[in-house]
């Protein structure tokens, strides 16, 4: 019996999958979530417990509008998991399908959902659960980060990355190239690459500091520049930050 989650922002049609979910004899439970953030924090909680576990969830039904990350950013982030549960879009639009099954989506369905074809999409979860084979977890690359782009896994040089971005338990990473999000915390990928000249100038950012163009001081405030992007520097961390770039400059 598959294990459910629903991702709606918009309640009536949250609770109205949810009652259609509950009705089908395949699922064996359904949770509802009323945003993205929402919906990765019961997903975290599932990871930990493992495939087998209590928390575990088999298949995400997921909306694609909603405020924040939208559903095809949630379905990016799954797809960078080891084990992602398997996702089902239900929406309302039909224009993102090319994108929905480039991110490796299981199906489909247009709202207003109606039961035989939520039943459909059901039926291909449960027989992809049933035959997916385990993917086994390697050691992470120290030179590299797993990002995932359009259902692409790909591997960002740690070196190219200019700054990072808290975003609660996950962090943008900005290259020259564009942006990525990941589902990493700010304070572990600091612990991570502080032997790799990554410094905390900021709750919410972390700078490489081979990438600093420039130290600014205006009117009591500090600042850096970043390629083309001025952050500021809070009072707590500023002299740590001078100290470690005329060190670096010395050297």
């Amino acid at each position: 019996m598959l294990r459910a989650l629903a991702v709606d922002d918009e309640r009536p049609s949250l609770e109205e999958l949810l009652y259609l979910l509950n009705a089908d004899p395949r699922i064996g439970s359904a949770e509802g979530a009323g945003d993205a953030t929402e919906a990765l924090r019961r997903i975290n909680r599932a990871l930990e417990s493992g495939p087998g576990g209590p928390e575990a969830i088999d298949v995400v039904f997921l909306d694609i509008h909603m405020p924040g990350l939208d559903g095809l950013d949630l379905a990016r982030l799954l797809g960078g998991f080891a084990q992602p549960p398997l996702v089902v879009f239900v929406t309302a639009h039909e224009g993102f399908a090319v994108q929905a099954f480039d991110l490796k989506a299981v199906d489909y369905v247009l709202k207003p959902v109606r039961r035989e074809r939520l039943g459909e999409a059901i039926r291909r979860a449960a027989q992809l659960r049933d035959t997916a084979p385990l993917i086994p977890v390697h050691e992470p690359d120290p030179d590299h980060i797993s990002v995932e782009l359009g259902g692409v896994t790909r591997f960002v040089a740690v070196e190219d990355i200019t700054h990072v971005e808290a975003h609660g338990d996950y962090a943008r990473l900005h290259t020259p190239q564009g942006t990525h999000l990941v589902r990493i915390p700010l304070s572990t990928l600091e612990e991570r690459w502080r032997s790799r000249g990554f410094v905390r100038i900021h709750r919410r950012h972390l700078v490489a500091l081979r990438h600093i163009a420039e130290l600014r001081l205006d009117a009591g405030t500090v600042s850096v520049l970043v390629g083309s992007v001025e952050l500021q520097v809070s009072r707590r961390h500023a002299r740590q930050l001078r100290d470690l770039l005329l060190r670096r400059t010395a050297s």
